[in-house]
């Protein structure tokens, strides 16, 4: 089994092809036979799990096992308490009503290493921008932009950051690496496909892209 960790840049579809000639997997991800577990919207960043265990695909997929997913969320505005709770609790969208979910503002020092999307945000001096991390155990179409709107904080930017306990790391856009064992085995558990370790904690290191990976390395900051 093969399982692929892709930090998914900007603007690229969560497919192998497009007839409309926009940047698609295939431009980033040279190993055959595996395909996205879920999708990520194409103005999305960040964490995407490519593999060719079917079982596994499906289950981290399917809204019924609840696997918890995490964003980070640049949003327009303050969060306030209220706001905040409200996305703990649940929002109505279009969809439905949301499940409760975890959501809290990030220090601006955990998002400064962030890298710098291409094009960039708009900026308007006169409105403030927040970070948000949130973390759902649904599926709904763009859910997490919908639930920010629906309390009044109009979300700019999204990265995924995590699968269960399998973050991105500082693996840099359009970089990939193959998953160890041990987080591969985690991932079955956390799906209920078998048993699971605990993943131990680290902080993030800079990922090297392996030999045929394609992406660039955030330059340093001064």
């Amino acid at each position: 089994m093969r399982y692929v960790l892709l930090n998914k840049p900007y603007e690229v579809l969560t497919q192998f092809t497009d007839e409309h000639g926009r940047a698609t997997l295939k431009d980033f991800v040279n190993v055959p036979d595996v395909y996205p577990v879920g999708r990520l919207d194409f103005d999305s960043e960040g964490l995407l799990l490519l593999t060719d265990d079917k079982q596994l695909q499906h289950r981290l997929s399917d809204p019924r096992y609840k696997v918890p997913k995490t964003y980070w969320a640049q949003v327009e505005g303050t969060p306030t308490a209220e706001a905040l709770e409200k996305l703990r609790q649940g929002v109505q969208i279009k969809e439905g009503f949301t499940l409760p979910a975890t959501a809290q503002v990030l220090p601006d020092d955990v998002v400064a290493d962030l890298w710098p999307r291409t094009p960039p945000i708009r900026y308007r001096a006169s409105i403030p921008t927040s970070w948000l991390e949130i973390t759902i155990s649904q599926g709904m179409n763009r859910q997490v932009r919908k639930m920010c709107a629906a309390v009044g904080l109009p979300c700019l930017r999204l990265v995924r950051q995590a699968i269960g306990d399998l973050p991105l790391y500082d693996l840099q856009p359009g970089t990939w690496r193959e998953l160890t064992e041990e987080e591969a085995q985690a991932l079955r558990g956390l799906a209920g496909a078998g048993s699971r370790p605990a993943l131990p904690y680290r902080r993030p290191t800079p990922a090297t892209p392996a030999a045929g990976q394609s992406g660039f390395r955030r330059k340093p900051r001064p």
